[in-house]
């Protein structure tokens, strides 16, 4: 499964699966718990009053009731003791508590347990084969019987204290006979005092409607609503509709994020092969987007590395050719020479050529050094000013028809002084290279400032010389160019001076630039860093 979209596909597949089986068990727990819960609703109300009622009573009198409810309700009832009843302490406390506990037997068969006295352990037992009709038939005849004890008109009274006092699931009131929702043949009914069952103007639930003989009154009970389980096709049948909408919906969300990502992969495969110029298209600010921006980025900096070192291996090979020429000419005039003084002279030339070359692989590994990678760099407090002082002392004798002065010195205002963070090894060598080469092609006059500011920090270096061209001044910076209008090659150096510069500084967090000095009229180098690092 070498697809994204397959692999979320199949783990939402199986998350589904495993939130249907959940489904399946919440259901049918769901459906058992609402069973309970309507068994419980029919058979409170009746069996709580017919454990009030024997109450009261003594063991003889009980045993007379039910022997009588037994016959006349059609359920067989007992009284037995709480720790005779073999039910668990969850139901021992829900009787405790005065609920009504029914245990179903069968389809329509259940065992139903009501407390009879919370001073004495009894229940009161029904064995109930068909729970509704019974349980409907025995709630009106204790209603009944309860109701013809009271005065015609306390009887709605009555009737209310009775259905919130024993708690039944349905509801109770009296009605005349006019008033009840009947037919003819079903008041005639009735009126004769026979119990009729009708079916409510939705046809989902019924009423039931039980005459009271002597009186106007009719007992009606209900709505009485049928328990519908939840059906289990209704649950497979919203998994298949969630899968398929899942699916749709991570088809839609992936199928766009594959074919970036194939983009990628292929951009990949075409610099692998050679192909340094393939980007990617950057699209949204996603995280594939910033992916495909950082391939982008990588992608730029590897084709530009590679360009370097090309143009270094270039440049090297060209820069070698001469001193070695050099060298080899010495050696050849060295055999040739006639006196001490010419051998000499071709031996100081030499000597001049390595050291070019010692220079030149020394300027080389720094700027590989700076070029590759971060370099390990040592922070610490750098007294700009001793150090601009000490660069002027080392450079100023090598070129002693060029002044070499100090400028503008603007230290912080906070009393520090000329005090900035920096690599001090790194920094001298930055400002070396500046001054140097300020020197190489002024005419007579190079000057060096500073300035110290609460936040950044800023060097420049003039000269009086020829100045570098505006059209110049985005690639004076890169290694081995040497512009030979202005900067003539008649000036030395390697090319490397500047680019070593521009690296030291953009490893201390700032840049590098170029511009015309208005006071000397040459050019003038500018960097600018923070003052803090880090």
């Amino acid at each position: 499964m070498n697809s994204i979209f397959l692999r979320i596909y199949a783990g939402m597949l199986a998350v589904l699966v495993l939130v249907a089986l959940l489904g399946v068990g919440t259901l049918h727990l769901v459906n058992e718990v609402r069973s309970e819960q309507y068994r419980e609703d029919l058979a409170r109300g009746t069996f709580r009053l017919m454990a009030d009622n024997l109450a009261p009573m003594n063991d003889l009198e009980r045993r007379r009731a039910l022997v009588l409810w037994t016959r006349l309700l059609g359920i067989p009832l007992a009284i037995e003791a709480l720790a005779d009843a073999g039910i668990d302490s969850g139901a021992r406390n829900r009787l405790l508590r005065g609920q009504v506990l029914v245990r179903q037997t069968g389809p329509h068969a259940a065992t139903i347990y009501s407390q009879i006295s919370k001073q004495q352990p009894l229940l009161l037992t029904g064995e109930v084969q068909k729970i509704s009709e019974q349980l409907l038939r025995a709630t009106v005849y204790l209603l009944i019987d309860e109701l013809v004890r009271a005065p015609l008109d306390e009887q709605p009274q009555r009737l209310a204290e009775l259905k919130q006092a024993k708690q039944f699931g349905f509801d109770l009131r009296l009605v005349s006979l006019d008033q009840a929702a009947l037919d003819a043949d079903q008041r005639r009914r009735v009126d004769e005092g026979d119990t009729v069952m009708a079916l409510g103007k939705g046809g989902d639930s019924i009423h039931v409607f039980a005459g009271i003989v002597g009186t106007h009154w009719v007992l009606e009970i209900g709505p009485l609503y049928q328990m519908s389980p939840y059906p289990p096709q209704l649950l497979v049948l919203i998994g298949v509709l969630g899968l398929s909408l899942i699916g749709l919906t991570v088809y839609l969300l992936v199928r766009p994020l594959e074919q970036r990502l194939g983009d990628l992969e292929g951009a990949a495969s075409l610099i692998a092969s050679g192909r340094l110029d393939a980007r990617v298209p950057t699209r949204g600010t996603d995280s594939v987007g910033r992916l495909a921006a950082a391939f982008n980025a990588m992608a730029e900096h590897l084709q530009r590395s590679l360009s370097i070192q090309r143009e270094m291996v270039q440049a090297v090979s060209h820069e070698l050719r001469t001193p070695v020429a050099r060298l080899r000419f010495g050696l050849e005039m060295i055999g040739d020479a006639e006196s001490e003084v010419a051998r000499r002279k071709y031996m100081d030339g030499m000597d001049s050529d390595i050291q070019d070359l010692d220079k030149l692989v020394d300027e080389m590994l720094t700027y590989a050094r700076l070029e590759q990678g971060a370099p390990a760099l040592n922070f610490q407090q750098v007294d700009l000013a001793q150090l601009i002082d000490q660069v002027i002392d080392e450079l100023a004798p090598l070129r002693p028809g060029i002044r070499v002065e100090l400028g503008p010195a603007l230290p912080a205002l906070d009393g520090s002084g000329a005090l900035v963070e920096a690599e001090l090894r790194y920094l001298h060598r930055a400002m070396q290279n500046l001054v140097s080469n300020a020197m190489r092609h002024a005419e007579s006059r190079v000057r060096v400032s500073y300035q110290v500011g609460a936040q950044r920090c800023r060097l420049d270096v003039e000269d009086d010389g020829p100045g570098v061209p505006e059209d110049a001044w985005e690639r004076i910076f890169n290694p081995f160019l040497r512009l030979d209008d202005s900067r003539t090659r008649a000036s030395g150096g390697h090319g490397l001076g500047l680019s070593i510069v521009r690296r030291i500084i953009y490893w201390h967090g700032g840049r590098a630039q170029i511009s015309r000095s208005e006071h000397l009229g040459g050019a003038r180098f500018t960097l600018i860093w923070p003052r803090k690092q880090g």
